[in-house]
């Protein structure tokens, strides 16, 4: 008999969990090298092999299925309401899979009534193991939205025995921290399905994800802030073409409007100053991890000054290496 067998069955148990723990706790080195630490839910994959995350969520009736459908299209492993809490668990099983699902798209909203409490918890504990993740959120307008769920005569989800306003508000209540940490705002009030689906496939059909992507908007003050953006400037303080007769039919992107913009006092002072403000903000963003950045440019009706300057402006950003997008929401409302 051998003196492991002699050893009681207790002992016998304890040394091998003993065993395994220590084995457990230590690094394993694969054949090509790569050092796995095994004490997360991860264990035994390679950090390079953990998927790509993004987490699609917002307002019901703004656009989430459309976005997780491009980003099916464009290859990604989409997953809709599924509960928060499995959000790891979804990504550890990407992650052993040998490569084969490399970027995982999650949708999450409040169909998931109390599993989307979890969320917080759950995007904690992918942030403590280093996973790689963005939040995309899609807002709209209280009036979009009400005229989106009447067009298809179905009741909010939250709503109740209440109106569809009402379950709008409360929805907006619970996404409200949610939103504040997202990465990413899309506003879809006055976007039909084929422009959401260029915005998205702007984002992300890329092969390489640049450091920093930029949407420059032009807006009017008149028709309203634009909620999703993160950054916003009044050109207000200059002159109005729109007093002036011969420049009166034309917009921002005519030769003639633009030079008469930024012939007036104070205007190319203003764009160099604010284009070396972006600079110092664009570096703490890169620092932080954020990817996109909105910056709205605005003058009365979104026609004459603010698509001059938006113009003038994504181009000095695009020349520093920022990948950069300009929308004119408002010019050809008037």
């Amino acid at each position: 008999m051998t003196e492991q067998e002699k050893q009681p069955t207790g002992d016998r148990d304890r040394t091998h969990k003993e065993a395994g723990e220590d084995q457990s706790s230590q690094e394993t080195v694969q054949d090509d090298g790569a050092q796995v630490s095994t004490d997360s839910t991860t264990a035994g994959v390679p950090e390079a092999a953990i998927p790509e995350l993004v987490i699609i969520s917002g307002m019901s009736g703004a656009g989430r299925s459309t976005a997780a459908k491009c980003l099916e299209d464009l290859g990604w492993f989409v997953v809709d309401n599924l509960p928060p809490a499995l959000i790891p668990t979804m990504v550890e099983l990407g992650a052993r899979s040998q490569g084969n699902v490399a970027r995982i798209a999650v949708v999450v909203d409040v169909r998931g009534r109390r599993f989307f409490d979890n969320l917080r918890e759950s995007l904690a504990d992918l942030e403590s193991k280093h996973v790689t993740r963005r939040i995309v959120f899609l807002e709209s307008s209280d009036e979009a939205l009400v005229r989106r769920f009447e067009s298809v005569r179905r009741p909010h989800p939250l709503q109740g025995d209440g109106r569809i306003v009402d379950g709008i508000d409360a929805e907006r209540e619970l996404l409200r921290e949610l939103r504040g940490d997202a990465d990413l705002v899309i506003d879809t009030s006055s976007l039909n399905v084929h422009e959401l689906r260029a915005k998205m496939d702007a984002q992300f059909a890329g092969e390489e994800e640049p450091e920093l992507r930029a949407t420059v908007m032009s807006f009017g003050f008149k028709y309203g802030l634009p909620v999703d953006a993160d950054l916003v400037a009044d050109m207000r303080f200059l002159p109005n073409p729109h007093w002036i007769p011969e420049l009166r039919p034309f917009n921002g992107l005519n030769e003639e409007v633009s030079a008469y913009v930024f012939n007036q006092p104070g205007a190319k002072e203003f764009l160099d100053r604010y284009a070396e403000l972006l600079r110092l903000i664009a570096a703490g963003y890169r620092r932080e991890g954020k990817r996109y950045v909105t910056i709205a440019i605005g003058c009365t009706g979104g026609k004459h000054r603010s698509v001059a300057t938006a113009e003038k402006l994504a181009a000095r950003l695009a020349a520093e290496g920022v990948e950069t997008v300009v929308v004119h929401r408002d010019m050809g409302r008037e």
